[in-house]
């Protein structure tokens, strides 16, 4: 457990309804009732009521107010929670009280983790259109990648803060990252326009585990009670998996619905032709690389040449889900199957832009590609949408895979790995359909010194099969399906995977 703070808590009845604020951080200016919901500000010994704070939406972490944890040999209590929104979704930071009296925060992170800290500059900053998506720049002598400029706004908080931002009133939100390396961990960097002067933090990826934490809440998955509701089109009762999904799709019409706002807010929908069945079925649990994850959502994208966007090819991609290691993503793709999610750092793009180097590994550049989803089901912790589109690059470095994923307001980067898909159908239970997993490349053909009639009858009969696949591929839809071979001279299946908007702390 956390040891206590070494200045001396504050309590005071809440001008709103007399309930007892406590404020444990004499870093915190803020808070919100636990009981009626009033924002209330510190000024000295007198708490004043600025208004009342909107309700919480659930999210899918284990992580809750008093919780309590070490970082770099400090102790920790999480005493605070703000919620954000934006266009693609919204997200998690909770405030944390050192042992020391100084203040961090752990945020949600493209399904993970960042533990960040407050960071000063000796400069003035720029104003935040001055940070171009994709351009690089320095803060602190440090080289730093603009991975997002969003309109961000504060959507609900809990507890005890540093500071509040204005309740729904947008501002400007900027993540830069670094590239990190053997001697340097990758860094998230993030400017707060919501205050003047800008407020930075930067942090790193940390997993749960490493926190040490305590205090943490049984589970996160559903309430039950609170979290069904009627499919807005077909009126089919749903449950959500996960408190924190932001879109799921209906079983029944098969309908994207927005949750974005939580269930008993507007539901919205939009309506989905030509389902497509997952190989590996929502919901199924395996194990992979020592995790046990749970499939809680599944894409199929399509992906089109830059130059020619007739020539189409598509893959799938599933959201695996673990309570303590949040998200990753399963890909299958004609190439093959991989585990990859979403880079905590940003990879540099070599010059001539055929290369990119990542912790110490330098990949090549496959190929470049437009990708957009064209069908979804499950669950997302971001608010997923049909007709999603991005700009894709992938690279390789032997099995490891690298992949950039850009869109208007946010670039991506994930990395992973491919694997056997003897183990996919090992870890979900699908021996009885190995056959239909497998994505085997075409090796090399080395033809024999001598050639009898039986060699000639077995090379026909193979030719008059890939002539038969050939033409069983040329009507494979790759819209609807994931087809294994391809009847153009593409020799990729699509991207490794990651997903289209995640630069953000979401």
């Amino acid at each position: 457990m956390a040891t206590e703070s070494p200045q001396r808590a504050y309590r005071a009845p809440c001008p709103g309804c007399g309930a007892p604020v406590e404020f444990r951080s004499a870093q915190s200016t803020h808070a919100v009732c636990g009981y009626c919901q009033s924002m209330v500000v510190r000024q000295g010994e007198t708490l004043s009521r600025l208004g009342k704070m909107a309700e919480l939406f659930d999210d899918h972490s284990p992580l809750q107010l008093q919780a309590s944890g070490h970082w770099k040999n400090k102790a920790f209590t999480l005493v605070g929670r703000l919620q954000y929104k934006y266009a693609e979704g919204t997200w998690t930071e909770w405030h944390a009280a050192l042992d020391d009296g100084s203040s961090a925060y752990l945020s949600e992170d493209n399904g993970a983790y960042v533990f960040a800290t407050p960071l000063s500059i000796p400069r003035e900053l720029p104003k935040a259109d001055y940070f171009r998506v994709g351009a690089t720049t320095a803060i602190n002598g440090k080289s730093f990648s603009v991975a997002s400029n969003s309109q961000v706004a504060l959507l609900s908080a809990q507890g005890e803060l540093p500071r509040l931002p204005a309740l729904g009133q947008p501002f400007a939100m900027v993540e830069l990252r670094s590239q990190g390396d053997a001697a340097s961990t990758a860094q998230v960097l993030s400017i707060d326009y919501g205050s003047q002067p800008p407020s930075l933090s930067v942090g790193q990826s940390v997993l749960l585990e490493e926190l040490k934490l305590s205090g943490l809440r049984d589970d996160s998955v559903k309430n039950e009670v609170g979290r069904q509701f009627n499919c807005p089109n077909c009126g089919a009762q749903l449950a959500a998996l996960l408190a924190s999904s932001k879109s799921m799709t209906c079983t029944s019409c098969h309908s994207i619905i927005d949750l974005s706002q939580g269930v008993g807010a507007e539901l919205k929908h939009a309506i989905q032709d030509e389902p497509v069945v997952p190989l590996i079925p929502l919901g199924s649990q395996g194990p992979l690389q020592g995790v046990l994850w749970q499939v809680v959502g599944f894409q199929h994208r399509m992906g089109s040449e830059p130059n020619d966007p007739d020539e189409q090819f598509g893959w799938d991609e599933y959201l695996l889900y673990n309570v303590k290691r949040g998200f990753i993503f399963l890909v299958d793709s004609s190439d093959g199957w991989s585990v990859v999610q979403p880079c905590t750092g940003a990879p540099i793009m070599g010059d001539n832009q055929q290369s990119a180097s990542y912790l110490g590994s330098r990949y090549q550049l496959k190929e470049s590609y437009n990708a957009e989803t064209s069908y979804v089901a499950g669950e997302f912790y971001w608010q997923v949408s049909r007709g999603q589109k991005t700009s894709n690059r992938d690279f390789v470095s032997g099995k490891n895979l690298l992949s950039m994923e850009q869109s208007a307001n946010e670039v991506t980067w994930s990395a992973g790995s491919q694997i056997d898909s003897d183990l996919v159908a090992k870890a979900f239970k699908l021996e009885d359909k190995k056959d239909l997993l497998k994505r085997i490349d075409a090796g090399p053909f080395t033809a024999a010194k001598s050639v009898g009639i039986g060699t000639v009858i077995v090379l026909v009969l193979i030719l008059l099969l890939f002539l038969f696949l050939i033409s069983r591929c040329s009507s494979c839809n790759p819209a609807t399906e994931n087809c294994s071979a391809s009847s153009s001279s593409r020799s990729s299946g699509g991207s490794f995977g990651g997903y289209s908007s995640g630069g953000g702390h979401k």
